[in-house]
């Protein structure tokens, strides 16, 4: 979209103000000149706004109405909204830290088309009727749109329009052109059998029935702009996020006021980015380290190459938590969230840890028996090893492994995954994940894969536990039909004694999920397992307490799944929670499989303890004389 007449109108204040004096003299002195100013705000949406367009802000005292003058980035996101509605008719998500002026340019471009586009219809959408529509409320979207239009010139405004007639309430009728705006609060069957040029859903990661708006307002109309700061991951507004709509981000460092003295810090070095105002600073890395206390006395993380400015740590210093300040200005989903695992730690692991995998590709085996036949390297492939392959596809690898699989439905809904983790070094070894393999098939590759990495024959096969929900039943009942034996026996871990039974598979219940879990984020973030997968480690953040203290995976809370497999979205983590909760039920030690145990108490076991009093753990032989 062109703004051919934008560069005409100064944006210094003084000199707009000037500027629209001038026009109004010009105006009232040749009865042509509304036409032609009508007609270029008509093709130009900044010169509109900048040359006639008045907002609103308390904070600025004597006179809180001021010339609605756009910042650079302003301009590119009202264009980016327009052309959204009016050109590629297509969503928008716009991602935003506080106080950056979206809900006003969401306003101003439905405001545009309602007064220059014939026969447009829009909704203004948010959580509650009175941020919609209340006399007196600033925050209200119709109230941002009546001043806007109120105080525009008359010959400006729709040729007969009237408050009165006009503009009754969550309604405005252009007379002139017929375009209408209409308002609703976000109930989950908002817009249902609606027909709408466009919609503009406003702070919708506040909204509760987000799903259902969702559902609601998709065949109403080809835009929607949704607008908000984030709240988490437990919301629809993240499950948009993650989707591949368009997306407009309105960083706080991107606005010229807050990045005045913006700066960043790598490897201990801090490092001007706004020179020009660190220059008339007498001591620039002195006042930096100031200035950064002031946000870690916050808690608020600062990694390196994050950037930050005078007015972010003093915001960061007027904040109540590092949770606002990620909310507010960082646009940080995860920190802005009740999150189970820490954000910081995970990033920790992920740089510490995390690798591309050595090979990626399929195993292909035998359907009958699930005997493994060769490993095919393929970069589209499910499984991702991080170990070797020799020259006859066979894993160069010698330890035990602890096999953890999560089961879905196999409809596409979520991933069924399968995770091993090296007995001795606590480590990743491999992933799998396959979306569309269902529960039997599933047990075929879980089987062909711990048969796979049985190594050499003074290696026990790999231990294989699962979560026996919902399609985890077919998932085992076709494991135990195919022989695989070395598997975990549901036991009472609440209990003393932990008897195990005789019925195969981990149940998940709220409070078992909750323990299982809370091992595994002990683990990781203690360092006592390395997870070399990011996209495992990255699934971890999106797991969030609920309403109710349980914890679940955010995107299972807000998508509708057909399938049932709601419960198994967050698959990845359950497998390598699944997994570290198999590592300890095997013993560390490895031993020939044909090595019978030694019952404790026997005459062989009070002769190894002697052995052992006479060579403690840690010496040498020759230490021990010594």
């Amino acid at each position: 979209m062109k703004t051919p007449f934008a560069s005409q109108v100064p944006t210094d204040v003084v000199e707009n103000l000037k500027w629209r004096a001038n026009v109004y003299k010009k105006v009232m002195e040749d009865v042509k000149m509304p036409s032609v100013f009508r007609a270029a705000c008509a093709k130009d949406p900044v010169f509109f706004l900048n040359g006639f367009g008045y907002t609103y802000d308390p904070r600025r005292k004597p006179f809180p109405k001021l010339p609605f003058i756009l910042y650079d980035f302003q301009q590119d996101a009202l264009i980016t909204m327009i052309e959204h509605i009016c050109e590629s008719s297509r969503d928008l998500l716009v991602e935003k830290s506080r106080d950056m002026g979206a809900s006003w340019l969401c306003v101003v471009a439905v405001a545009w088309c309602w007064l220059f586009k014939p026969m447009q219809s829009f909704l203004l959408v948010s959580r509650s009727a009175e941020y919609v529509d209340k006399p007196g409320n600033p925050k209200a979207l119709f109230w941002k749109f009546d001043f806007l239009v109120n105080n525009l010139p008359r010959w400006l405004q729709p040729d007969g329009y009237d408050t009165v007639n006009h503009r009754r309430k969550m309604h405005a009728t252009n007379p002139e052109n017929n375009s209408v705006i209409d308002g609703e609060s976000t109930t989950g069957r908002v817009a249902r059998g609606d027909r709408r040029t466009a919609i503009i859903l406003d702070e919708f990661a506040a909204v509760d029935t987000g799903e259902s708006v969702l559902s609601a307002t998709r065949d109403a109309t080809p835009c929607r702009i949704f607008n908000s700061t984030p709240e988490g991951t437990n919301n629809a507004f993240y499950q948009m996020k993650c989707s591949n709509i368009d997306k407009l981000r309105l960083h706080w460092t991107i606005h010229p006021l807050k990045a005045k003295g913006l700066y960043s810090c790598k490897d201990g070095a801090r490092t001007a980015i706004d020179t020009e105002y660190w220059s008339t600073v007498k001591d620039p890395g002195g006042e930096m380290v100031k200035l950064d206390k002031l946000i870690t006395d916050r808690q608020v993380p600062l990694p390196d190459d994050k950037l930050r400015s005078v007015w972010y740590a003093n915001e960061c210093e007027r904040a109540g938590s590092a949770r606002e300040i990620a909310q507010e200005i960082d646009i940080d989903y995860e920190g802005s969230g009740h999150q189970f695992f820490s954000p910081d730690r995970i990033q920790d692991a992920i740089k510490n840890y995390a690798r591309l995998p050595v090979c990626v590709g399929e195993l292909e085996f035998d359907s009958v028996t699930c005997d493994p036949i060769r490993f095919r390297e393929d970069p589209k492939g499910n499984l991702k090893l991080w170990c070797m392959v020799d020259f006859d596809g066979n894993p160069i690898f010698s330890n035990r492994l602890s096999v953890g699989a999560d089961i879905s439905a196999g409809t596409g809904a979520s991933n069924s995954c399968l995770s091993g983790i090296d007995v001795q070094l606590h480590e990743k070894v491999f992933e799998l994940a396959s979306p569309f393999t269902r529960p039997e098939g599933f047990a075929k590759i879980a089987v062909a894969l711990c048969k796979w990495f049985r190594g050499d024959e003074n290696i026990r096969s790999p231990f294989l536990i699962w979560e026996s929900n919902g399609p985890g039943r077919q998932f085992g009942s076709r494991v135990i039909e195919l022989g695989y034996s070395n598997i975990y026996y549901r036991k009472n871990d609440t209990s003393i004694t932990k008897k195990v039974s005789d019925i195969p598979g981990w149940a998940a219940t709220p409070e078992s999920k909750v323990t299982l879990l809370g091992e595994y984020r002990a683990a990781v973030e203690g360092e006592k397992f390395l997870n070399r997968s990011r996209e495992a480690l990255e699934e971890t953040l999106e797991y969030v307490f609920s309403t109710g203290g349980n914890v679940v995976h955010a995107r299972s809370v807000n998508k509708a799944d057909p399938s049932g497999a709601k419960s198994n979205h967050g698959d990845r983590v359950t497998a390598d929670a699944l997994a570290w909760k198999g590592l300890g039920e095997v013993s560390h030690v490895v031993k020939r499989s044909d090595e019978p145990d030694v019952p404790v108490g026997s005459l062989k076991w009070r002769m190894q303890q002697k052995e052992k009093d006479k060579f403690p753990a840690g010496k040498s032989l020759d230490g021990a004389w010594g």
